[in-house]
């Protein structure tokens, strides 16, 4: 689906960016994986490089403005362009009411989601303009349900599909496309320890109309399916793969 497309997975470190750039590359694409721990990435690597498929590292800060447009640049320079780009870096919450945290708390994911999803956009777009056509993928958002004591971080996904529609909206007459995937929690994501992440996902399991959450596998699956032309009529929407755990209204 994605042969020839050059694609830049940010968080490819971690569980869910890993799993996106193994989709990415199973489906054909040359794919950039940034981060700020090397040993992770260079993981990720090596596991796309013995299936056959092409990767390359780098370290990045995704909130650092000049490092970002910097990387940017330098993957379309050396690939022609940029075809696909995809920010999973994590955004921190703070597991306390609104009422008992500061407003620095309270700020702090949705700054961290704005501003990391904004530069790492913003410097794929520029490259895709010229081409008139690219796909951004964000990785969050939800539906209007939300759960007590998670602090600002519901806001910051909110906000992110406020980013996204204002994205697509800018750059859809220049062919660019932006989607959302929404999961409503990954169990085999979480770095909780065993006993807890098992009740995570029991719990996402009771409320989801499958029985289940999304897996690794269903994430990446369908990042490469929203970033092929498969998918070249949707943007500004949101893909919900929570399995009924989101229901859209």
């Amino acid at each position: 689906m994605l042969h020839g497309k050059i694609a830049v997975v940010y968080g490819a470190g971690g569980a869910i960016g890993g799993a996106v750039a193994r989709a990415f590359a199973r489906a054909g694409a040359r794919v950039h994986l940034a981060g700020r721990t090397l040993k992770t990435l260079d993981e990720v690597a090596d596991d796309i490089r013995a299936a056959g498929g092409t990767a390359e590292t780098a370290v990045v800060d995704a909130l650092d403005e000049a490092a970002v447009d910097a990387f940017a640049d330098d993957v379309a320079e050396r690939g022609g362009g940029i075809d696909i780009s995809m920010n999973v870096i994590g955004v921190q919450d703070v597991q306390k009411p609104l009422t008992e945290i500061t407003a620095a708390e309270f700020l702090r994911p949705i700054e961290i989601a704005t501003r990391t999803q904004f530069l790492t956009t913003r410097a794929a777009v520029r490259h895709m303009i010229p081409r008139r056509s690219g796909v951004i993928l964000l990785f969050g958002g939800g539906g209007p349900q939300t759960v007590p004591g998670i602090g600002g971080f519901k806001v910051a996904l909110d906000a992110m599909e406020s980013m996204r529609r204002q994205w697509a909206c800018e750059a859809g007459p220049y062919g660019v496309r932006v989607v959302t995937l929404v999961t409503g929690g990954v169990p085999a994501s979480m770095t909780a320890d065993e006993p807890l992440r098992e009740r995570i996902a029991a719990s996402i399991a009771e409320t989801s109309l499958l029985g289940r959450g999304a897996t690794l596998e269903d994430v990446g699956g369908v990042a490469a399916f929203a970033a092929s032309d498969l998918a070249r009529t949707m943007t500004s929407a949101t893909l919900n793969i929570s399995c009924g755990a989101i229901v859209d209204h």
